[in-house]
């Protein structure tokens, strides 16, 4: 059997390398940050986003499994998984669907939303204060995007 060669590319510029590297520390670093903050209030990062993506959903949408796998790029078993554990911990709750009642939806109960909220605050103090670092790292890339000239790609 004959291995076809794949053709080599050339790398991109050091400038984009160190740009992407630059923007990715950035973000991780207020991942990081994010993590913490949902360890010390007691709950985990993923119960974290969990609060976030049912708070935020949009009025035409449910809070469904569905939804929440989508959202949060989980496996429904997965999704299934976490809000079993949140209801164990007493932030969200599974209600009937009004609009169907053969499935429930997920809501955030008052324990869940007074973590939600002392976790936001923490997050916008955080993103005042690493905010402009963060777009000042992704502004270039932006700019090489949109300008169309990425260079060579890795592949």
């Amino acid at each position: 059997m004959t291995i076809p060669r794949r053709r080599r590319q050339a790398t991109p510029p050091p400038e984009q390398l160190t740009q992407l590297a630059e923007f990715r520390y950035r973000l991780r670093r207020f991942l990081q940050f994010s993590e913490s903050a949902a360890e010390s209030a007691g709950i985990s990062a993923q119960q974290y986003q969990l609060l976030q993506v049912i708070a935020a959903v949009p009025d035409q949408e449910s809070s469904s499994i569905s939804y929440i796998a989508e959202r949060m790029l989980l496996r429904h078993n997965s999704a299934v998984e976490l809000v079993d554990r949140a209801t164990r911990s007493g932030l969200v709750r599974r209600v009937a669907d009004e609009r169907d009642l053969r499935r429930s939806v997920v809501e955030i109960t008052d324990h869940g939303a007074q973590l939600l909220t002392k976790l936001v605050e923490m997050h916008l103090d955080e993103i005042e204060q690493v905010g402009p670092e963060l777009i000042a790292a992704l502004e270039p890339l932006v700019a090489v995007s949109t300008a169309g000239d990425r260079g060579s790609s890795i592949r």
